[in-house]
């Protein structure tokens, strides 16, 4: 038995001894492959993010200007609406009544002027008649004065008379918008929101009614970081600087709740001019263009501002290790080995690269692919091996 596996094995040695002599390869043991990059510098561009809120630009909220009962609703809630069109009637018998009383009067009052212009004028032919028997010395002075009066008091009347008539007029004027004023319509084209009363209501000039969302152009409101607009703003923010940074600033996307991308761009345009000093924010609003009337009043979503760096270190997110609270990259030392070197990095928001601002130099070599496998101090570069000769 043992003579046995002595043959066994003297067999093996004889068989690798012939493959050897024979120039058979024997399959060797390669090391892990990683790839490097050189650290540089270059412009980048950052989608910012901010959380917004939809308003119309032109939201109207609808009240009555008089109390009465609500006696028919002529629209529904999300109808589109053109300005200028009926949304709801009250009741106009009141109103129509206090018109007629109004005419009425007034129709009295021109009566009463005109009665008190005849009285001047019959005042005033007495006086002019009296006036000149006086001068050929027919009737006395006391005659004279007295017709003078009776024209004077006769004229006071008349300017009484006509200001009745005015204040009659008003009042027809008045019953008049009184009586418009109990068919509501829309100020603006929009779309109609939530309609808060049912017909037989009565309302009041405290009563909302709806709101029109005039939605022919939308606003995203939202906070804009003061480090987003160029240095100088808490030194001194005039409204020179406030428009040229809101014409120096891009286009501005919109993206809904669900994740879907509003295909109109946007443009700031408003900003104010006072920096919060809490959030550091300015108040800000991005206009826009709502054609198709995709865009409501009170949706919520993000507002994307593309922000661009200029002369950073961009590197993969793949680069980045992350230990507890460190990030770490792997640098490739002269000899070829990793050593790990903690960083400072800005998160890209394009869900593949960061910038490093502390911890590289420009010009250092890295590991991108593979940096999760590295121990410190191991191989990653190797030299290529030679070409076989024929």
């Amino acid at each position: 038995m043992k003579e046995n596996r002595i043959w066994k094995w003297a067999c093996l040695l004889v068989v690798a001894a012939f493959m050897g002599s024979c120039g058979v390869d024997v399959p060797k043991e390669t090391p892990s492959s990683f790839e490097t990059m050189t650290v540089e510098k270059k412009d980048i561009e950052v989608p910012v993010k901010f959380s917004a809120k939809m308003k119309g630009q032109a939201d109207v909220t609808i009240s009555p200007q008089v109390s009465g009962q609500l006696m028919k609703i002529y629209v529904t809630e999300g109808q589109q609406v053109r300005k200028g069109q009926t949304l709801f009637m009250i009741d106009s018998r009141n109103a129509q009544h206090e018109l007629e009383s109004a005419r009425a009067n007034l129709q009295a009052a021109n009566a009463n002027l005109q009665a008190a212009i005849s009285q001047a004028n019959s005042a005033k032919l007495e006086y002019e008649s009296n006036k000149n028997l006086y001068e050929k010395q027919i009737v006395s002075n006391y005659m004279l004065e007295s017709s003078l009066n009776t024209y004077k008091q006769a004229q006071a009347t008349v300017s009484q008379a006509k200001a009745s008539v005015t204040q009659a007029q008003a009042a027809v004027n008045r019953a008049k918008v009184n009586l418009g004023f109990c068919t509501i319509t829309s100020p603006v084209s929009g779309v109609i929101g939530e309609i808060t009363v049912y017909a037989g209501d009565q309302v009041t000039p405290m009563t909302q009614l709806t709101i029109v969302s005039g939605n022919q152009k939308m606003e995203a409101e939202f906070s804009l970081p003061e480090s987003v607009l160029e240095a100088g703003v808490s030194s001194g923010y005039t409204q020179t600087d406030k428009a040229r940074n809101m014409a120096n600033l891009p286009d501005v996307t919109f993206i809904m709740k669900n994740g879907t991308e509003y295909p109109i761009k946007g443009r700031i345009s408003t900003l104010t001019g006072v920096v919060n000093a809490t959030t550091g924010s300015l108040a800000c609003k991005a206009t826009f263009p709502n054609p198709d009337g995709i865009l409501y009043s009170g949706i919520q979503g993000t507002v994307v501002l593309p922000y661009s760096h200029h002369d950073v270190m961009v590197i993969p997110q793949a680069a980045v290790v992350r230990l507890q609270d460190k990030s770490l990259v792997y640098k490739v030392k002269a000899d070829s080995t990793a050593t790990a070197v903690t960083v400072m990095t800005t998160d890209v928001g394009n869900g593949k690269d960061v910038i490093v601002t502390e911890g590289l130099n420009v010009g250092d070599r890295i590991v991108t692919i593979g940096a999760n496998n590295l121990q410190e101090g191991q191989r990653v570069l190797y030299p290529a091996e030679p070409k076989k000769k024929d």
